[in-house]
């Protein structure tokens, strides 16, 4: 990633693998930056040196978890609110990267578990 980015790191990271690819996120992180570990699909993360957040630039790590986002009505209906608007003005685009007919549910579960699809699945009726 620092290729691309003129050796400066990108802003953010977010891994929803885990223990493959944790050390490569933070890696790519610019001084300051913010990794934002969400998933374990190739395992947990191994216990690390909280230092090497220091060492590696200062950089922010943190693991979100969906229930303290919607734990209170109010605030998770905000947030709802304010990602809709974000998607309806186009500052947020969703990639809908293939859509299924509902009949075709089972193909539709076949290639995401190929990982043959990418962007967002639609199922249609």
């Amino acid at each position: 990633m620092r290729d691309i980015t003129d050796g400066r790191g990108v802003d953010a990271v977010m891994d929803s693998i885990g223990k493959s690819t944790f050390e490569g996120s933070l890696d790519c992180l610019r001084p300051v930056g913010m990794m934002i570990s969400y998933g374990n699909a190739s395992g947990k993360v191994p216990p690390f040196d909280l230092g090497i957040l220091g060492a590696k630039g200062c950089l922010q790590l943190t693991r979100p978890t969906i229930f303290m986002h919607i734990a209170e009505r109010e605030k998770c209906q905000s947030m709802a609110s304010h990602l809709f608007d974000m998607v309806e003005s186009g500052k947020i685009k969703i990639h809908i990267g293939q859509d299924f007919a509902f009949e075709n549910v089972a193909q539709a579960h076949r290639e995401m578990e190929a990982r043959t699809t990418t962007g967002s699945s639609v199922l249609t009726l």
